[in-house]
């Protein structure tokens, strides 16, 4: 299993609050419904930002 850093954990915490008050947007500008989505914003968040997150998964 991957390692998070307490960092990227906030941040995902910061981003799932967002999404559950409805102002989490994506770069589209539509409402985030989707939890997976919220994380994904939320770990790339964290990786702009320096974080320990592990590398995205490539298909």
């Amino acid at each position: 299993m991957a390692k998070y850093s307490e960092k990227s954990q906030e941040k995902v915490g910061e981003v799932m609050h967002e999404m559950k008050e409805g102002k989490l947007k994506s770069g589209s500008g539509k409402k985030v419904t989707s939890r997976k989505q919220a994380i994904a914003i939320g770990l790339s968040e964290a990786r702009k930002e320096g974080a320990k997150v592990p590398k995205k998964k490539s298909k």
